[in-house]
C-alpha cells in the first residue's frame, strides 16, 4: 500500500510507511495548549493517527467564561498518514520543530480559530517510556515537548478573541505504543493495571521554559521522571540543564485527588512551586478516558460531534474530569532568584501512592 509518505526519506523498514510495525497499539499523536497570560481563556487540541486501526482523529477545546466547549472529530484513515485533517479540525507544518499553525474551519458548532504556535527553543526530547503488564506490553513510546507562544485567533459562537505574543503554552508529539481502539478481550493474566501516577509540568517563564513529569508506581518509585530546564532559542540541547532527581511534595485540595500546590525540588539548589490559579481543564475533551470518543475508536468515515461542559461538570468526582490539566502560577528558585511565570499542572491519579497518602483506586487524598 504507497501512500504520499513515501514519497518522503521517512522509511524505518523495508516496508511502505503506511505499515508501522505489528503492534495494533501503535500512534503518532499531535498536542497543544494554549492560554491567556491570566489563564482565563484556554484551549487545547490533538490529532492521533493509528495505522494498525485505520482511524484518525482529532479535537479542539476552549474555555472561555468559565465554559469547555468540545469539538471532536474522526474519519478512516485508509493508511494515508501526510491528510493532516480531520472534519473542520487541520494542522499545518509550516517549519519543522519550529512552527506549526492549527485551524480550525466554521462547521456547525461553535468553534473555529486560526493559531500559529512558534516553538521557544528547540523541543526537548523526554526519557523514553516503556511500561509493561506481566508479558504484555503496555506503553513504548517516544515524547518531544516544546513551549511556544501563539498569535492568532480563536472564536466561540462567532465572539472573536484575538491571541496576542503574550500568549503561551506547550506542544508535544508522541509516537509508539499505548493502549487505544476498543478494549482487548482478552486482558492479562495479571488483569489489567489499577495503579497509574502522572505528573506533568510544563512550564514558560520570562526567558526560559521548564519541564517536569513523574511516572510512578504504587510505593512512590518512579519508573519515568525528569525535569529540564531550556533558555529560548536554544539550539539542539544547546542550553538544557537535566535534572535526573527532582522530588516533590503535593498539598491536596480537600476531599479529592487535586493538587493545591505542588513543590519540586529540582535538585543543585533550584526548586519549583506551582499553585492552582485558573481554569481546570478536562482532557477528556481531548478523548482521553472518553467513554464515546476514546482515542482510536471507529465512528465510520466521516464523524464530528459537539458538547460542552460547565465548571460544576469539571468538578472533581466527574468521571469525565478526572484526568485534568490545571493553569498554574510557576515560580522558579534558581541561582538565588526566583523567575515567576504561568504553565499547567497535568493531573492524572488512579489507585494508590503511598508518599501522596492515596490508597484505594479512587480514594480521596487525606
Amino acid at each position: 500500500m504507497l501512500t504520499k509518505g513515501d514519497d518522503f526519506p521517512l522509511h524505518q523498514t523495508s516496508e511502505p510507511i503506511a505499515f508501522a510495525g505489528t503492534d495494533r497499539n501503535f500512534y503518532d499523536r499531535y498536542f497543544f495548549n494554549g492560554a491567556s497570560p491570566d489563564g482565563s481563556v484556554f484551549f487545547a487540541a490533538a490529532m492521533g493517527f493509528y495505522p494498525q486501526l485505520g482511524i484518525v482523529d482529532a479535537s479542539f477545546c476552549a474555555i472561555v467564561d468559565g465554559i469547555q466547549y468540545n469539538l471532536r472529530a474522526s474519519r478512516r484513515s485508509g493508511g494515508e498518514r501526510l491528510d493532516l485533517a480531520v472534519g473542520p479540525i487541520a494542522i499545518r507544518i509550516d517549519a519543522p520543530l519550529e512552527r506549526l499553525t492549527l485551524r480550525i474551519a466554521p462547521n456547525d458548532g461553535p468553534l473555529a480559530a486560526e493559531l500559529s504556535f512558534t516553538g521557544r527553543h528547540f523541543p526537548i526530547e523526554e526519557p523514553r517510556f516503556i511500561r509493561r503488564n506481566g508479558t504484555r506490553l503496555f506503553m513504548d513510546y517516544t515524547r518531544l515537548t516544546q513551549n511556544g507562544r501563539w498569535t492568532g485567533w480563536l472564536s466561540v459562537d462567532g465572539v472573536r478573541i484575538d491571541a496576542g505574543a503574550d500568549w503561551t503554552g506547550t506542544r508535544d508529539r508522541s509516537w509508539g505504543v499505548r493502549p487505544v481502539g476498543a478494549s482487548e478481550p482478552q486482558p492479562p493474566p495479571e488483569g489489567n493495571f489499577n495503579q497509574f501516577f502522572w505528573l506533568w509540568t510544563p512550564c514558560n517563564f520570562d526567558r526560559s521554559s521548564l519541564f517536569f513529569h513523574s511516572n510512578d508506581d504504587g510505593a512512590g518509585a518512579p519508573w519515568n521522571r525528569r525535569a529540564v530546564i531550556v533558555g529560548d532559542a536554544s539550539s539542539k540541547g544547546g542550553s538544557e540543564r537535566h535534572f535526573d532527581a527532582a522530588t516533590f511534595e503535593i498539598a491536596w485540595q480537600g476531599g479529592t485527588r487535586r493538587i493545591a500546590k505542588l513543590i519540586a525540588a529540582l535538585g543543585a539548589g533550584r526548586s519549583l512551586t506551582l499553585t492552582p490559579s485558573g481554569p481546570v481543564f478536562a482532557m477528556s475533551g481531548l478523548g482521553y478516558g472518553h467513554p464515546v470518543w476514546g482515542h482510536g475508536l471507529d465512528h465510520g468515515d466521516d464523524a464530528v460531534a459537539h458538547d460542552r461542559l460547565s465548571e460544576a461538570e469539571r468538578d472533581w468526582g466527574n468521571p469525565l474530569a478526572m484526568h485534568i490539566q490545571a493553569f498554574v502560577a510557576a515560580e522558579l528558585a534558581d541561582g538565588g532568584g526566583v523567575q515567576r511565570g504561568v504553565g499547567v499542572l497535568e493531573q492524572l491519579f488512579v489507585g494508590p501512592h503511598a508518599p501522596s497518602g492515596l490508597s484505594g483506586l479512587m480514594d480521596p487524598a487525606t
